[in-house]
């Protein structure tokens, strides 16, 4: 039978057993496990400047050669362990190559940190003799806890993300089955090894027995800080929203001064145009749009030291804006086709004139209203309507744009005049007086805003309520 991979890869963590895993893999007559390959600090093992022919020097200028040298020097499949903080590029590739077999090998990551710290207390990272072992009681650090806990998410996020997009199979090995002969034996299977373990290594032995609050001496503090931390991810809501394109064509830049505006939907984005133009002293018509990917590269070569910004409106008067320019207006550029939508099937009672004196501030504030309904729907994708920018969030919006031109700069709506005059300080220029316009709309947002209103608009857009720190609209005027 053709052996299906070339090389397999453990990819693990510090303290999860990977050493106990590796010396039962290398008791396989056609297997061969070469360590922490690509461990920035050293080649394979502690004290190892070369392996296969390579120094350290050699293995970080083409990792990738160090790879091809296992394969082509190796009697049997070659493979190495990889954790989070090793040479990114090989994850990257590995991820990518159906011809590596991949073994995902965890552990409770409490465990895993209180066995890493006792490590370092002690300088033992291996025992093969229980008369040379050294232990220690360490203290529970919460917040180290928490980085070392999302590191561990983040490296377990990005293997599965890599596999469910190339569709390739993997073997999971828990801390747990490190001692189950048949299931190491099960991972000789699938990596194509023909003949089984009799036993398992003996030569290592575990270092840390015993219960986990043992081996800490604030056991009490541990279990306060476990308690607060959200493991599972309850508290954390999923992202339904669609991603977003960079939108280079609606960027804004000033006719002369390297200023270049990424407009977000809703936003103040008549403001921001007019003030350009008066900054250079030109008319609106003079700002330089209409840009491709490749223009807008030719404009910031051209314009050195540039300043690339946006602006982030408040999520209420943002989705009212939405709502009034594009829902409840009836005029060009209105979602004529989506007001009928919205209409049927979220009975919205719109007027065909919004100045119409029959429809009062209650009729508009309910008109509000169920469009908010339609927004958290729509975000949550579970309506057959598009996800339009004009009420997307404002983060995936940043998101998008920042594929080709991240913004180095991102004001707030209410300190609009004050980030500007900073921007006009630094192209040299005084300023210009800032125009607003309002918004078209047979009420104000003053007129219709109630604390229910802002409770809903929380829930909808929580992400850029967290991420600005944006406070309720009505004490941020």
């Amino acid at each position: 039978m053709t052996q299906p991979y070339d090389f397999f890869v453990v990819l693990a963590g510090m303290r999860t057993g990977s050493n106990f895993l590796e010396s039962n893999l290398n008791s396989f007559d056609d297997l061969t496990c070469y360590g922490e390959a690509f461990n920035p600090h050293f080649i394979g093992y502690p004290k190892n400047d070369t392996m296969l022919g390579m120094t350290a020097n050699q293995r970080d200028q083409d990792p990738i050669r160090l790879i091809s040298a296992m394969v082509a020097q190796t009697k049997g499949l070659p493979g190495f362990r990889f954790f989070h903080d090793h040479d990114p590029r090989i994850l990257k590739h590995v991820l990518e190559n159906p011809r590596c077999a991949k073994i995902i090998l965890t552990r409770n990551p409490v465990e895993s940190f209180v066995s890493w710290r006792i490590a370092r207390e002690t300088g033992q990272w291996k025992l093969t003799n229980v008369k040379h072992q050294r232990s220690a009681k360490v203290r529970f650090d919460p917040a180290q806890f928490s980085g070392f806990l999302s590191d561990n998410q983040s490296f377990q996020a990005e293997i599965r993300h890599g596999l469910q997009i190339t569709g390739q199979p993997l073997f999971h090995v828990d801390y747990d089955d490190l001692q189950d002969l048949d299931v190491i034996n099960g991972l000789g299977r699938f990596l194509e090894v023909e003949a089984p373990l009799d036993g398992l290594q003996k030569s290592l032995k575990k270092q840390n027995p015993g219960a986990l609050k043992d081996k800490v001496s604030n056991p009490e503090e541990m279990e306060i800080a476990l308690a607060d931390t959200d493991i599972f991810g309850v508290g954390r809501a999923p992202v339904l929203e669609p991603s977003r394109g960079a939108g280079v064509p609606s960027y804004v830049a000033a006719a002369q001064a390297p200023l270049l505006y990424q407009p977000l939907m809703g936003g103040p984005t008549r403001t921001v145009r007019r003030w350009l133009a008066d900054l250079d002293a030109v008319e609106p018509e003079a700002l330089v749009t209409g840009f491709s990917q490749k223009t807008l590269r030719q404009w910031m070569r051209h314009n050195k030291g540039h300043r690339v910004f946006t602006v982030v409106r408040h999520p209420m008067a943002r989705a009212y804006q939405s709502f009034c320019d594009k829902i409840l207006s009836t005029h060009e550029g209105a979602y004529t086709d989506i007001r009928e939508k919205l209409e049927k099937t979220f009975g919205l009672n719109l007027p065909n004139d919004p100045n119409d004196e029959s429809y009062d501030l209650e009729a508009h504030r309910a008109a509000f209203d169920g469009f908010l309904t339609f927004v958290k729907a729509n975000l949550d994708g579970q309506t057959v309507i598009r996800v339009d920018p004009a009420w997307a969030s404002q983060t995936q919006l940043i998101q998008g744009i920042s594929q080709v031109a991240p913004p180095d700069l991102v004001i707030r709506e209410h300190n609009l005049s004050l980030g500007l005059a900073y921007l006009a300080a630094e192209t040299g220029s005084d300023a210009p007086i800032l125009q607003s316009y309002d918004v078209d709309a047979p009420f104000s947002l003053q007129e219709t805003y109630t604390d229910a209103l802002e409770k809903k608009l929380r829930d909808i857009y929580n992400r850029d309520y967290l991420n600005f720190g944006f406070r309720p609209w009505n004490k941020s005027q």
